[in-house]
This record gives C-alpha cells, sequence and structure tokens, in this order.
C-alpha cells in the first residue's frame, strides 16, 4: 500500500483551516453549481462572432445599433441552454453544509437574472439564494472584474479575508483575486494551469466539503 505524502497531508490540513474559517461563500453558475450544456462555439456562429472571442466584450464593443439584435439573440440562446442544464455532483450537499454553517451564499455570472432563475429552479436550489445576492452581468461590470464581489462585501459589510470565490473558469478566479478574497478552482478537467490566481484547486465540488468537515 503506498502511503501518503506528508507534503500533500500538510497541504491538505492547511487548505482545510484556510476555508473553515470563513463565513461567506460566492459561486460562479454554469460549470460550477450546474453542469453548463453551453456550446460556445455555437452561440459564436450564431452572432456571427469570431472564434474564442469573450462573447460579452465583444458585442459591448459594437456600436448600440448593430449590437441591439445580438444582444436579443443572445438572451434566446442563453435560455435555450439553461433548459438543459443539470447540477452539479454535490452540489446540494456542498450548499446544505455551508447552510448549517450559517454562512452567506451568493451567486456571480455573466448570465442575466432570468436565466439564472430559470437554471436555479431547473436544478431545485434556488431556496439557498437571497434574490438580493445573485449578481447578474447586469448588476455589476462582468467578471473578471472584482466589481461584483466588492458590491456583495459591501452589502454583507463582510471583509475579503472571510470570503471565497468558487468557479470554474479564469475569470471567476482573476475576479476573486482582483477582489482579495480566497478563490477554490473546481477543475473538473485537469488540463489548465491557473494556480497564479487559485488558493485552492479541487476536482469535485465534494472535496470543499471535506475541507469544510476536517481531513480525515
Amino acid at each position: 500500500m503506498k502511503l501518503p505524502n506528508p507534503q500533500d497531508i500538510d497541504r491538505a490540513v492547511a487548505e482545510s483551516d484556510f476555508l473553515q474559517r470563513r463565513r461567506h461563500w460566492i459561486f460562479d453558475m454554469d460549470g460550477t453549481l450546474t453542469v453548463s450544456a453551453h456550446d460556445f462555439d455555437h452561440m459564436r456562429r450564431e452572432l456571427g462572432l469570431a472564434p474564442d472571442v469573450p462573447i460579452l466584450e465583444a458585442l459591448h464593443a459594437l456600436p448600440e445599433t448593430e449590437a441591439e439584435p445580438l444582444w436579443e439573440m443572445l438572451n434566446e440562446l442563453e435560455m435555450y441552454y439553461a433548459g438543459k442544464a443539470s447540477i452539479m455532483l454535490g452540489v446540494s450537499e456542498l450548499l446544505q453544509c455551508l447552510f448549517e454553517r450559517d454562512c452567506r451564499l451568493a451567486i456571480l455570472t455573466r448570465n442575466t437574472m432570468p436565466v439564472v432563475k430559470h437554471t436555479l429552479e431547473a436544478c431545485g436550489i434556488e431556496h439557498y439564494f437571497a434574490q438580493d445576492y445573485i449578481l447578474d452581468r447586469d448588476s455589476c461590470i462582468p467578471k473578471p472584474s472584482p466589481d461584483g464581489i466588492n458590491q456583495l462585501l459591501g452589502m454583507w459589510q463582510a471583509e475579503a479575508d472571510d470570503t471565497v470565490m468558487v468557479g470554474d473558469y479564469l475569470y471567476d478566479l482573476e475576479a476573486g483575486r482582483g477582489a482579495g478574497v480566497a478563490t477554490v478552482h473546481l477543475d473538473t478537467r485537469g488540463d489548465v494551469d491557473w494556480s497564479r490566481y487559485t488558493d485552492v484547486r479541487v476536482e469535485s465540488l465534494g472535496e470543499i466539503i471535506r475541507y469544510l468537515e476536517g481531513i480525515r
């Protein structure tokens, strides 16, 4: 039997302590709370955008008259894909664990509020999030800006060192780092290295529960 590396044990214990003391948790939605069904390449083609460009930023860069019908098309595409989303493994257990620890929960997303509501209701987790603590792309400057996180800290009257941003994409981690909060990268694929912006990397949400309950 292979014995665990003492350095790995020390790191896990340190990360456990690092997360256990924080009482304000902010989540990305697509790819973090939910298994995203979005086909962004298809969406870009439908919108007439170049491959790999950030969709929101590309539309904001267009003249208003040109962008307006594309925003409407984007809203329709996002609502279509929202209906295909499913809950990420371990989400209900993690949110319940945080709820029982009297933590405050929020969502920060680049989606619109109707899409967020539709997705959360479809996944059955809407009751964990107060409406005031759900910020969409119209509520703040979208990620990777830290604006949304800073707004939530202000509403909560919370300190950055008592707060966590959990997400699966670079924009989530950049936003968290910009606001000075702890960042957790949910890396289900293991094909990127965003360690520069990451405090704790997990491959599943169940790992976060283990940290909160103490490494066993």
